[in-house]
């Protein structure tokens, strides 16, 4: 049985960050969209132009022994995402999570990754804010204004998809709260390492919001 406390250390401080939507780019030109959201001599660890809070910028961590390298771990109350490493580490990223009932804690595989995906909304999406969705339901095109933003990693439950992503975001100073329709979402320089070092197969556990165990 997993809790939060076993695989890192955490902090507890909010977060204040703030940013503008990029702009959107002509479809199909990966290269440039990644230019544009990437930021000019960035570093994984200190480019912070959002305006996010210190904690939630990339961190190599330790990680407690047993954890499986290259699995994810998701701490709902910290707003982390911990990628485990074959050192005995686990480079720890801020995220946003699903808003209130929408966040679905579980054990998932993951069995699909994606660049630049195309984004539809789920039926239930919808007709819970038809606003906000419907003009969607045919899916949205490519591109940084995409809510899935630059990458996308498909979260399963056995061979059905849970229609859970882990992702980057168009919003980033929605990281470190709860703001999403279900998926965990990512800066999106910082999905982009991410996604290079993910392989199919691993599991990600999405811990539960009140900190008690899966």
């Amino acid at each position: 049985m997993f809790t939060r406390r076993q695989f890192v250390a955490t902090a507890a401080a909010l977060a204040t960050p703030a940013i503008a939507r990029p702009a959107f780019a002509a479809p199909g030109d990966w290269s440039q969209w990644d230019a544009q959201v990437t930021p000019p001599e960035f570093d994984l660890e200190t480019s912070n132009p959002w305006g996010l809070h210190p904690r939630f910028l990339p961190r190599r961590v330790s990680a407690n022994p047993g954890l499986k390298p290259g699995d994810i771990h998701v701490d709902a109350v910290a707003r982390y995402l911990y990628h485990i490493q074959g050192d005995g580490t686990a480079m720890r990223y801020g995220v946003a999570i699903g808003r209130d009932g929408l966040y679905g804690p579980g054990v998932y595989k993951i069995k699909r990754k994606a660049k630049w995906p195309r984004w539809t909304p789920t039926a239930a999406m919808i007709a819970r804010e038809p606003e906000k969705y419907a003009a969607w339901a045919d899916g949205q095109p490519p591109g940084p204004d995409n809510a899935l933003g630059s990458r996308a990693l498909y979260l399963y439950v056995g061979n059905r998809d849970s229609y859970l992503r882990i992702h980057g975001t168009p919003a980033p100073r929605s990281i470190g709260t709860r703001a999403s329709s279900g998926c965990v979402r990512m800066v999106m320089p910082h999905i982009n390492y991410l996604y290079d070092q993910v392989s199919t197969g691993v599991t990600a556990y999405l811990y539960p919001t009140d900190g008690s165990p899966l």
